[in-house]
């Protein structure tokens, strides 16, 4: 027993405030392929993560009625899921598993990396007159991070609605709704409209950490003003979630992706497209992809594959969930 213990703050995990909190998350601005630019929240100065989401990439809407849109060539990936979300446009999945999937508005893409996998995305040639949407990253943990690569496309979610609110569940659960999207850590996913004028409540669960990131329109989330790709970090320890449009330019409503998970424990190298523990993990993923080995190959892209950067010189450090 401690004869002079020490006052501590309880709730969350390790490194997870135990409180709500409001942190605004700025992007950066980033080339993705073709004429699409980016806006990347994730990882970002202070935080890497929210629960076991780990990279997040906002763009559009852009007009791409003359452009080529998104073109992003065969590259290779282990150690995390991706997802596609989409509000607008169309992107184009190939794999080096022989998927060829079109992922639509508000239907989910979800590519299980694994042990190896390689992809590509584009626009298709006929395509809508705009771009816009998120990609979206889920660290594997440990045990899972060498799991067989799979792809799942889901063209149905199952929604709740409630007033002025209406919810898609993109992964895991919401209010008692569950997407079919396979998950490896206790996370969800929702992209959240709300009509315009409208406010809600939205349930969260206390033990996970969210943040949200607004997609379209202007929304007002525990009191701070949120404008298109912008994210709040919340911290954890809630329960719920008092969300208001606010009457962004144009009307019609506003829209954000809410983010959660339980906070993510181990600590990971992210590197490039590679998501393993340590520098060798790394080290052997580039080496087997410049050798053409393990990653397999995409067919159909109407050009090259993505060569690896070089290394850095100094060995890659496992690093936690904060900067």
């Amino acid at each position: 027993m401690e004869t002079r213990p020490q006052a501590r703050e309880c709730g969350g995990r390790e490194d997870v405030p135990g409180r709500p909190v409001t942190e605004l998350l700025s992007p950066r601005e980033t080339h993705l392929g073709g004429s699409t630019v980016v806006r990347r929240l994730l990882p970002n100065l202070g935080r890497r993560m929210v629960g076991a989401w780990c990279f997040v990439d906002h763009y559009g809407p852009d007009d791409i009625a003359d452009e080529p849109g998104m073109q992003v060539p065969p590259h290779p990936h282990i150690g995390l899921q991706t997802v596609s979300w989409l509000h607008q446009g169309e992107v184009l999945h190939r794999d080096s598993l022989g998927s060829l999937q079109t992922v639509r508005p508000r239907e989910l893409g979800l590519m299980t990396a694994g042990r190896a996998i390689a992809h590509s995305e584009e626009t298709p040639r006929a395509h809508s007159r705009y771009l816009h949407g998120a990609q979206l990253w889920v660290a594997l943990p440990d045990a899972h991070r060498h799991t067989a690569p799979a792809f799942e496309h889901h063209a149905a979610l199952p929604e709740v609605a409630h007033g002025g609110l209406t919810a898609t569940v993109i992964l895991g659960e919401l209010d008692g709704a569950r997407s079919p999207g396979t998950v490896h850590t206790p996370l969800m996913g929702a992209d959240l409209t709300l009509a315009e004028g409208a406010s809600a409540r939205v349930p969260l669960q206390p033990d996970f950490e969210y943040a949200l990131l607004t997609m379209a329109g202007s929304t007002e989330a525990a009191g701070v003003r949120l404008g298109p790709g912008r994210m709040l970090y919340l911290g954890s320890g809630r329960r719920e979630l008092d969300l208001r449009e606010d009457g962004g330019p144009g009307g019609g409503g506003s829209s954000v992706l809410l983010l959660g998970g339980e906070p993510f424990a181990e600590k990971i190298v992210m590197w490039w497209n590679f998501i393993g523990r340590s520098t060798e993990d790394i080290t052997r993923a580039r080496e087997d992809w410049a050798a053409g080995t393990r990653f397999g190959e995409v067919h159909g892209y109407g050009g090259p594959r993505l060569d690896a950067p070089a290394l850095p010189a100094t060995p890659l450090k496992p690093r936690g969930r904060e900067r």
